[in-house]
């Protein structure tokens, strides 16, 4: 009989890890929280819709791990602490934390005489972005994952140990138009990961980001049914396909393992050679 072969890089092991993710609810966020369960990881998935959550939790455990749905509004500072503690007092202290709850408007800042094809694929796209919209992205990206990290770090720090990931995108370094909001949040996180990454090395904390181009989620499945769009996607990206979205979580579980003690404060980009 064969002997059962482990990791072939024991490093990259979660074998009991603890991990709390946030916006798991569909997309990336449960990509990332389904990945880092094969690797062993338990996980406690974070989503506003309980639906979700409950079946990024089966998703988990369908791996042979733990797992907690856990509806939350990141941006209530009295759920987030209700998220962690559920979390330390369900599966344990948090070893891992990743960053993945977010919103996108597509407008332009203010009101354009000239409206183009934009206009019909989003409604009120030629009034330009209203104030609540801009509130909803930067309270949701930037606000959100200050307070879940913030929260998570205390223990964090109290132990010496841990991993954090921020999502943030491509869009941290390159200006789109009609995306103000986004991209302003996505370039403070890149930032945010880079301050959180020297004030916390020495408790034995790496920070690091994950920026991903053109992927296809729930939330984007907009810009891929409408071939338009499609094509002007495609154009961009030098590697002429979309992203899996098993490639990230595979990335995250480099970035959440040992395999990657020797790395902070960096943003690593997957998107295809966009950013290139």
């Amino acid at each position: 009989m064969t002997a059962k072969r482990g990791p072939v890089f024991p490093e990259l092991n979660l074998e009991d890890r603890v991990a709390l993710v946030t916006g798991a609810g569909r997309g990336i966020g449960r990509a990332i929280a389904v990945t880092l369960a094969e690797a062993g990881a338990h996980v406690a998935v974070a989503s506003r819709t309980q639906a979700q959550v409950e079946e990024t939790a089966a998703e988990v455990e369908k791996q042979g791990r733990r797992s907690l749905p856990l509806p939350t509004d990141v941006t209530d500072p009295g759920q987030v602490e209700q998220m962690v503690a559920r979390t330390v007092s369900g599966l344990g202290p948090i070893d891992i934390l990743v960053n993945s709850a977010g919103t996108i408007y597509m407008k332009p800042i203010v009101a354009v005489p000239d409206k183009g094809f934009m206009s019909e694929i989003f409604p009120g796209f030629e009034n330009g972005m209203t104030l609540e919209e801009w509130d909803t992205v930067m309270n949701l990206n930037l606000r959100g994952t200050f307070l879940v990290t913030r929260a998570v770090a205390q223990g964090m720090i109290e132990r010496r140990r841990g991993k954090v990931i921020v999502v943030t995108s491509t869009e941290s370094t390159q200006a789109w138009t009609n995306h103000a909001a986004y991209a302003s949040t996505k370039a403070a996180l890149m930032m945010f990961t880079r301050v959180a990454a020297k004030e916390w090395a020495r408790y034995g904390i790496m920070v690091n980001a994950l920026a991903p181009g053109f992927f296809r989620t729930a939330a984007s499945e907009f810009s891929y049914t409408d071939d338009r769009l499609r094509e002007s996607q495609l154009r961009m990206i030098p590697l002429r396909r979309f992203g899996n979205l098993r490639d990230l979580g595979i990335l995250a579980v480099f970035l959440a393992s040992d395999a990657s003690d020797y790395v902070t404060g960096q943003t690593f980009f997957m998107d295809g050679g966009v950013s290139a």
